[in-house]
């Protein structure tokens, strides 16, 4: 478990798969905005169980680390950020993402989340570098990741397709400080 001031990061498991899909459906048409496209099943009991597994597998296999976001004064899950796409060998990345319900948007909880998620990369999984993409448009995440230590490093033109378009992501990294 990962603590901060307000939340902590624990990685999900089976149990927690009811209390995710109630999240993902509270938070379907505001989380579509910044997604790629799910298939219909995406939304179901089922399917969250089946996510919740390979995480924990690829958790195993070092490729994916995938967070529930709790708020610590009442233990409920407000979101999910992850390390995905890690990559060993001469890179030593990941790519982070993360989704936060609508209505704690704003109260810091996402920026406490990052910085604790690059704390782990860095000091658990010793991992070099950390990347971001988003939507120019979404400010908010910008703010986020700017707050956590990225920089800006560019525009990745038509970069993910989200809600059928290919979407432009500003380029978002921070380097482990101790290298």
């Amino acid at each position: 478990m990962l603590k901060s001031k307000n939340i902590y990061l624990r990685q999900l498991k089976i149990s927690d798969a009811n209390e995710l899909l109630d999240l993902l459906k509270k938070n379907q048409s505001f989380f579509e905005k910044y997604s790629i496209n799910r298939p219909t099943n995406y939304w179901t009991i089922e399917t969250q169980k089946e996510l919740i597994e390979k995480w924990e597998q690829n958790a195993k296999q070092d490729t994916e680390y995938q967070f529930g976001i709790y708020k610590s004064d009442d233990n409920s899950l407000i979101g999910s950020i992850s390390l995905f796409h890690v990559a060993r060998g001469p890179r030593h990345s990941a790519m982070v993402g993360y989704h936060l319900d609508q209505e704690h948007n704003g109260k810091g909880y996402t920026t406490e989340a990052t910085k604790l998620i690059v704390n782990y990369a860095f000091e658990i999984l010793h991992l070099h570098r950390i990347e971001a993409g988003v939507m120019p448009h979404n400010i908010g995440s910008i703010k986020v990741l700017e707050k956590a230590g990225f920089l800006k490093e560019g525009i990745a033109k038509k970069n993910i397709k989200i809600n059928g378009r290919w979407e432009d992501h500003q380029m978002l990294a921070i380097i482990n400080p101790k290298e």
